[in-house]
Order: C-alpha cells, then structure tokens, then sequence
C-alpha cells in the first residue's frame, strides 16, 4: 500500500515518509496510532514528523483542539529507549505541536495521548497486540455470561453496557488506517472488512477531502 500510494498519489511537498496512521480505541476516547506499518525502521526525524501530521490529523479530523503527542517507548523517562528513539525525543521537545513526552505500551489504552508515535515495526505489534487482547476481552466476557442460567439472566441486566464497549472497541467504526503524506486520501481496510467498514473508511476519505487537510499540511511544513 505504501509504494502504490506514492507512486499513485505522490508524496506531499516536504513529507520525508508516508506512514499508515489507524484511529484506535481508548478507555477515554479514540486516538490516533502511527507509524503502523508503512515504515518499518525509521530516522529520527520521520517520527518527528509522524508527530505533527498525527496532531494535523486529530485536530482537523477528529475535532480535538490541541492534541497531545507521545513518542511510544518502553520507559516514561527521557534518557529511555534506541539511540533513534533518543533522537526524535530531542526534536519533538522542539516541535510545534504538543508535545508531552514518551508512553509506555501499558498507559496506552488509556488514553494519555491523542497521538502515539512508533516505527512501522513497532506501531504494527502495538495496533495487532491491541486486537487480539480485545477479542480475547469480549470473548472472556461473552464466555462469563454463557456459563449458567443465572449468569445468562444477569446480562439482561447488563447487555446494553457490554453492546457499547464492543462498538466502542470495534475496528470497523473507523473504517481501516489512513496513509498520512499523500497528495490524496488513501485508506487502508482490514482484511476482514465488511460493509459497514468501507463505509465509515468512505467517510474517512470524505472528511479528509472536507477539511482540506492535505492543504493544511503542506502549510505546516513548509511554516516548519
């Protein structure tokens, strides 16, 4: 998907790296995680930049004001993680956009961050360990329920709260993971995809169109 983006659409003036950035759920509220994929080892300066287009992404997109950025790492402190991890920290202390430090895998779900930013090799462990732990969740719960008749009588009780977490948890509301740098809106389905999912990935690309976010970002690169 990455090489035919390119070359299809072609990069956006100034965009060093293309990368795949999926809209993921929270606790709190959804988030945006890249690189998930695209890019799997990565300078410095890519995850700089993955920051500002994930922050461009979430402000124009997803309405949130000023959102927060956080470089994934296996420790909080700035003196963690690769030499390359290391690198773009010091740049993105510098960054226009909100920059709130490292997150670790486990402060992830909860939401600490409007924006996770990872290598492609990373961000793709992180997004697929993130589904297989939900499925095993909803799959724990429904297996709790099912296991007497008195348990099958309590979900009655409880069934419209499980209904909103497994819609909240479900990677079809959003449709599949966009390609961030293009010239033009591509997103990227699941394999699974249904018809609900290329329809919310169809209002994805109509929303990008909508709030002329490509425009926006070759404003920003070329202001920094």
């Amino acid at each position: 998907i990455t090489v035919g983006a390119t070359l299809i659409t072609k990069r956006i003036k100034g965009v060093k790296r293309p990368a795949i950035a999926s809209v993921m759920p929270s606790a709190d509220k959804p988030f945006l995680l890249m690189d998930c994929g695209a890019n799997a080892e990565c300078k410095s300066e890519y995850l700089y930049q993955f920051g500002l287009l994930g922050s461009l992404y979430m402000k124009n997109i997803m309405g949130v004001e000023c959102p927060k950025v956080a470089l994934a790492n296996n420790g909080s402190e700035e003196t963690k993680g690769t030499p390359v991890v290391k690198e773009a920290y010091a740049l993105m202390k510098k960054a226009p956009y909100n920059f709130i430090g490292n997150i670790e895998g486990r402060r992830i779900p909860y939401g600490d961050a409007d924006v996770v930013v990872a290598d492609g090799f990373t961000g793709n462990l992180i997004l697929k360990t993130y589904e297989g732990v939900a499925k095993v969740l909803m799959q724990g719960i429904k297996d709790a329920f099912y296991k007497n008749t008195i348990s099958k009588l309590s979900y009655l009780g409880v069934r419209s709260g499980i209904n909103d977490m497994k819609t909240r948890f479900d990677y079809k509301e959003y449709g599949g993971a966009v390609m961030l740098g293009v010239k033009k809106p591509v997103v990227k389905a699941h394999g699974s995809a249904d018809a609900r999912t290329f329809k919310n990935a169809i209002k994805q690309a109509v929303w990008f169109l909508q709030t002329d976010l490509t425009e926006k970002i070759e404003k920003e690169l070329a202001e920094n």
